[in-house]
């Protein structure tokens, strides 16, 4: 193995084994990450690899929301390909945006003529419904239509950008539903993409693949995308004018990981700008199970970008975890041997899969008064020998509390279970440590709270 290859796998497997923040979900493999900022939030919204694909088996997309970029909650799926009436299968790389009010998704979906097309599905809330109002799709120009990224530019006017192995773009109506004038597309020179290395292909002459993101600061429009060849890194480029001319300026992320797919998204958010990615950091990842990601992201006086690699992640969160509020269980900063799963009962819980499964809630701020009770909704198939641990700071951290869960009969029966606790105070990273004897989904966890 050379010193480059060895580096690199180092680096991809120092996350799991440090307990960082990368990749950000554990508990599902998801891609194409779409992040979005609303009301102090970020909602970021992905793609979902189900579990053992060995294609881009993918049919839903699904929504985790921070207000720290450290605790990452699970809102389950928000969208699946079968809401558009239209659709044969496909849930691919979308991207949401808000606009007066109402949230529009734009989605690559496979339709029923087997033809690539974007459809759009519009909700009154970030969190859905979402629905189809045209029945039809949006886009159908090429079978390269995928990959939409969408940007309302400072006079209000709306661009929709999409396609591999060309860049297409279009001007969106104000009701973000139909578009006017003729699909245009950026030309695919070295000039506005750069070079691509290795065999020549007078179809994909240069870097530019696929997965296009648009971001605009400090008078500048950028152009983030997968390039090639694969595996892909992440290049970009720049313009005055989301029009063009685009220039192209080099690479953000070199290949690294262990998918050979790579999607940009980029946000500023509470003053900072974030890079989102999608790797096979996981375990059981690749390819076609791949796990979203995020880096703090610098410029350059002159506007350009300094490289990134893929790291442990944000080392230090932007706020704290009030504990006295109900949290739902599916708020985590890392986990281990846990799965999210979703029912019409509750919405979204996890489950523990094995003994000593755990998760890892950062910086929850108990405060100076602290507190002494602790409250949660659990439940288990398993009668008896069934427990979550409370520790602070670390898996093997001071135990604060213990709860006995009783045996409720499955996921769809809960019961709601309030105990004393040692008396904590002050910040602390907070552990529930799943025990049980059981092979298999030793218990199932619904929500938290802590009280005085």
């Amino acid at each position: 193995m050379d010193l480059k290859k060895s580096s690199f796998l180092a680096l991809i497997f120092v996350p799991l084994m440090g307990f960082s923040q990368n990749p950000i979900v554990q508990t599902n493999y998801t891609a194409d990450p779409s992040p979005m900022v609303y009301n102090g939030k970020v909602y970021l919204y992905t793609t979902h690899d189900e579990d053992n694909s060995t294609w881009f088996t993918m049919n839903d997309w699904k929504l985790y929301t921070t207000e720290d970029m450290v605790n990452w909650t699970d809102h389950g799926v928000i969208l699946s390909y079968k809401n558009f009436s239209w659709a044969k299968m496909n849930a691919w790389a979308a991207q949401c945006i808000e606009r007066n009010g109402k949230f529009y998704m734009y989605a690559p979906i496979t339709n029923k003529e087997g033809q690539g097309s974007i459809g759009v599905a519009v909700a009154d809330s970030p969190y859905g419904p979402f629905i189809d109002p045209l029945g039809k799709p949006l886009i159908r120009n090429s079978n390269a239509d995928i990959d939409p990224t969408v940007f309302i530019d400072d006079n209000g006017q709306a661009y929709l950008f999409w396609g591999n192995p060309e860049c297409y773009f279009v001007r969106l109506n104000e009701d973000m539903i139909s578009f006017d004038g003729e699909i245009k597309t950026i030309p695919n020179t070295v000039e506005s993409f750069g070079k691509r290395l290795g065999k020549e292909d007078p179809k994909r002459p240069t870097t530019y693949e696929e997965g296009p993101w648009l971001y605009k600061r400090n008078n500048w429009y950028y152009l983030f995308f997968a390039a090639g060849p694969i595996p892909e890194h992440i290049g970009y480029s720049m313009s005055k004018s989301l029009t063009g001319t685009w220039k192209y300026q080099g690479i953000v992320m070199p290949t690294q990981g262990t998918s050979f797919t790579n999607h940009p998204g980029v946000i500023d958010f509470k003053g900072k700008t974030y890079f989102f990615y999608h790797n096979g950091a996981l375990p059981g990842g690749g390819g076609f199970t791949r796990s979203v990601s995020v880096e703090e992201m610098s410029f350059q006086q002159d506007g350009k970008i300094k490289e990134l690699n893929m790291t442990e992640g944000i080392k230090k969160g932007i706020a704290v975890l009030n504990p006295y509020v109900k949290t739902e269980a599916e708020t985590i900063a890392w986990s281990k041997e846990v799965k999210a799963m979703q029912n019409e009962q509750v919405g979204v819980f996890i489950t523990a899969m094995k003994n000593d499964a755990f998760t890892k809630v950062r910086d929850v701020d108990f405060r100076k008064e602290g507190a002494s009770k602790f409250t949660a909704r659990l439940g288990t198939i398993h009668n008896g020998n069934v427990a979550l641990e409370i520790r602070l700071d670390s898996v093997e951290g001071e135990l604060i509390g213990k709860v006995e869960v009783p045996m409720t009969g499955g996921n769809d029966r809960w019961v709601l279970i309030k105990t004393d606790v040692k008396k904590v105070s002050g910040i602390h990273d907070l552990y529930f440590v799943f025990k049980g004897k059981a092979s298999s989904q030793i218990l199932y966890f619904d929500y938290w709270m802590f009280s005085k």
